[in-house]
């Protein structure tokens, strides 16, 4: 299985400088330490919404690839995105979720179906253009190029466990210096 930094250290190795990378939570911390960027947008005290907000940058901005880091836990929050967003079909849109059968930023609990939830199975169903789903390394260094080129909306579920722990810096996560800074970088899109 996938440790959440190693995967994520390879990810970010192939987005563009001025890329918009979505993400949620737990993650969201791990991005600013591994990918320090004012086009970070980090979705914090929306659990459930991060899918929602990467889904409007996609339509404002088509020409712009959007990349989404999203978790099991805050998909299984708002899953009507799944529809929502195969309706729209954002063909700019990478929508990765990490799946580690956890609320990992509630304290770890489990979450519902965490044994039994397809979630590749329900981007397809509602529509996704492409859906993967991986849990090793190997896969996702064989078919992340692939994914980072084609026509979305695309769906990717990693199956992972944590890895090294960033620092949680809640504050300038809720900052006004965060947003302005993503505000400033986006404004001539």
């Amino acid at each position: 299985m996938i440790k959440r930094d190693k995967y994520l250290k390879s990810l970010v190795q192939r987005i563009a400088k001025d890329e918009i990378v979505v993400a949620a939570y737990t993650t969201a911390f791990d991005l600013v330490a591994l990918r320090p960027s004012p086009y970070n947008y980090i979705s914090s005290g929306a659990m459930g919404l991060t899918s929602s907000h990467a889904l409007g940058f996609a339509l404002a901005w088509p020409d712009r690839r959007i990349i989404l880091l999203d978790g099991d836990g805050s998909l299984l929050m708002n899953l009507g995105c799944l529809v929502t967003t195969a309706n729209a079909a954002p063909k700019n849109l990478i929508h990765f979720v990490l799946e580690n059968g956890t609320y990992e930023a509630n304290g770890g609990h489990p979450i519902p179906g965490q044994d039994s939830a397809n979630f590749a199975g329900m981007a397809d169903s509602a529509g996704y253009r492409n859906c993967y789903e991986l849990s090793e390394m190997s896969e996702f260094e064989n078919v992340i190029g692939t994914i980072l080129q084609e026509e979305g909306p695309t769906f990717v579920t990693i199956k992972c466990e944590p890895g090294k722990k960033y620092p949680q810096d809640y504050p300038y996560m809720h900052s006004a210096k965060i947003r302005k800074e993503f505000a400033e970088a986006v404004k001539y899109f």
